[in-house]
């Protein structure tokens, strides 16, 4: 009775610390993780379908060598033991045990080494691509520029799109695809071979599509490529694969693969988005125009190092609140934005004049922050291009 007492007030006890706590009907993401997912993601392309087999395949070998092993490793011990009158052998060698040894590995490693040679050959061939796409790796978001093919001129940055506030408070419902959703994802058409070109801004990333079969790292000062080739309609995902700092978890990768069809009517839109929201550089701009421009490119490029509050990660980012390079003389301020110092990384190559400009007006005027030079202007930045 004590002891049923006792289990009672116990459930009861973690009935009420879990009262409080939010519950998640935890779903399968479409072209992500499953519940309970045991095995790789459903392949959509031929590589990852041979990858899949593969793994499948060297499972069976290692299974069967481990049964074979230790199979007649027990047997030996059960039948040839001490105590039902066995003696042990003398012999010190055995030409036939040593051929055996070694013969027998070299066909299992041979029988291995064939069919995933064969994959791998095939992973490197990036040859007579329809499509040439380059992905640059940055902390900590994805830059894509469609390089040649159908949709070549496009550009643009792939930022996660999960809200900051799911990620600090966990009382807070979680979207579908928590930390796998982007805000600008790539399009490819289905049934075409999609060449990725890769690169990094700062560190080593890795640009990985499970469902592809691609992982291939993004290395500063070097280009490296793959393919894929979808076969099925739909959304898929994946991640940075290297880890590359403080917002490695938040840098996700999302790919929409459509048809023909749908894929032009993509690229002329997005060609049209491209042209409307090209800036004139030499448009002069308000205060305010820039800030509210500003805010929405802070969040988007700067908020994870520096935070909304402006303070900055000490020992690692810099505060930007009372910061005597966001308060003092402008040129400073847009040569530091533009080519960066340290663990920042160079923003001319990624961000327009005009963002430039009204991320760094923001910033001088946001939080405690009085600049006396307090706007700085698209034309401003140009002229420090040059």
């Amino acid at each position: 009775m004590k002891h049923a007492k006792r289990l009672q007030s116990l459930m009861l006890g973690a009935s009420l610390l879990t009262a409080g706590l939010p519950s998640w009907a935890v779903t399968d993401s479409p072209g992500g993780p499953a519940v309970r997912q045991l095995n790789f993601h459903q392949p959509v392309t031929q590589i990852a379908e041979q990858i899949y087999s593969l793994h499948t395949l060297l499972l069976v070998i290692c299974l069967v060598i481990f049964l074979a092993v230790f199979g007649v490793m027990f047997y030996s011990i059960v039948k040839h033991r001490k105590s039902v009158g066995h003696k042990s052998a003398t012999f010190h060698e055995s030409t036939a045990v040593e051929i055996a040894w070694t013969v027998v590995p070299f066909l299992i490693v041979i029988g291995m080494a064939l069919p995933a040679t064969k994959t791998v050959v095939a992973m490197k061939d990036t040859s007579n691509a329809d499509i040439t796409i380059k992905a640059t790796g940055m902390q900590w978001k994805w830059g894509y520029d469609y390089l040649a093919g159908e949709g070549q001129g496009i550009g643009f940055l792939s930022n996660l799109a999960t809200p900051r506030e799911q990620i600090t408070d966990p009382t807070l419902t979680k979207n579908e695809n928590y930390l796998i959703e982007v805000d600008n994802p790539v399009v490819v058409p289905v049934n075409k071979k999609i060449r990725i070109v890769l690169t990094a801004n700062d560190v080593i990333h890795s640009w990985m599509i499970p469902s592809f079969g691609v992982k291939q790292d993004a290395i500063p000062g070097f280009v490296r490529d793959t393919w894929f080739k979808a076969e099925k309609i739909g959304t898929y995902r994946g991640q940075c694969a290297e880890l590359c700092g403080k917002d490695h978890a938040f840098m996700p990768i999302v790919v929409n693969v459509v048809s023909d069809e749908d894929y032009k009517v993509w690229v002329d839109g997005k060609k049209k988005e491209m042209a409307a929201n090209a800036d004139d550089p030499n448009k002069t701009w308000t205060v305010d125009e820039l800030v509210q421009r500003g805010e929405k490119v802070y969040t988007a490029n700067c908020i994870a190092c520096h935070q909304a509050n402006g303070k900055g990660v000490p020992g690692s980012f810099p505060a930007l609140d009372a910061s005597p390079i966001v308060t003092g003389p402008k040129a400073a301020n847009i040569h530091m934005v533009m080519e960066g110092k340290g663990a920042m990384p160079a923003w001319k190559p990624v961000l327009s004049d005009t963002e430039i400009a009204a991320v760094i007006t923001y910033t001088r005027n946001h939080w405690s922050n009085k600049a006396a030079e307090n706007i700085v202007q698209p034309a401003e930045v140009l002229a420090a291009r040059k």
